[in-house]
């Protein structure tokens, strides 16, 4: 049922979804997840595969969220979206994750600053290659404020934005500052060339497919 907005949306968020599957990437893939799709993104990826939570969505007391949360009984939390950080009010959401007791994650597209999000949670900042079309975007003092409980993730759709991505982790000694991660553009990015390219390379990084995407194709909410 929709709630409607009131004159004080201190408290609220649009959500776009919220649901409970296996996640399909970054260091706790596997792990059975609650997920929080928050509406909304100034970014336009042209391999998006969210566009649904561009627009649209419903406002939610964030007290509502997390009692939804806890229905599904998981230790582990992943606020998404969209970019979930064009929501300002994502920060208390993710404080509150924390203070229930979760295992929280915050998938960014790192266009956004995310110094002031609550320590305790893991940032995973999806810097931009060439190949989205939105590389432009990328804040790079993001990079400054990551620690070892933090990951980079760099989505690659060809070899240009492969040796862009290595250019970036070498400039900024990625791996000694937190986890790196390598991932192809599905369709259009054979996963076997990227290891290979990795390999030959002996780069410190780490190589993720999207699980989900194996197991469920393109559905959303999976």
């Amino acid at each position: 049922m929709s709630i409607q907005a009131s004159a004080d949306t201190s408290e609220r968020l649009r959500i776009t979804e919220i649901f409970h599957s296996l996640q399909g990437e970054a260091r706790s893939v596997g792990w059975p997840t609650v997920f929080v799709r928050l509406t909304g993104c100034p970014l336009r990826c042209v391999w998006c595969d969210t566009t649904y939570s561009f627009h649209g969505g419903e406002w939610r007391d964030i007290d509502a969220i997390v009692e939804e949360v806890q229905k599904y009984k998981t230790r582990h939390v992943c606020v998404t979206g969209g970019e979930p950080l064009a929501q300002k009010r994502c920060l208390t959401l993710l404080e509150r994750l924390c203070d229930a007791g979760y295992e929280v994650s915050l998938e960014t597209s790192g266009a956004l600053d995310v110094a002031l999000v609550d320590p305790r949670v893991s940032r995973v900042v999806d810097l931009k290659a060439p190949g989205s079309g939105e590389v432009a975007r990328n804040l790079w003092s993001n990079l400054a404020v990551l620690t070892p409980r933090d990951q980079v993730k760099f989505v690659l759709a060809d070899r240009a934005d492969y040796d862009w991505a290595v250019g970036i982790v070498h400039e900024h000694g990625l791996p000694a500052r937190c986890e790196v991660l390598f991932s192809p553009v599905h369709g259009k990015l054979m996963p076997r060339e990227l290891a290979e390219w990795m390999l030959a390379d002996r780069l410190e990084v780490r190589m993720q497919v999207q699980l989900h995407k194996l197991l469920w194709g393109d559905t959303p909410g999976k």
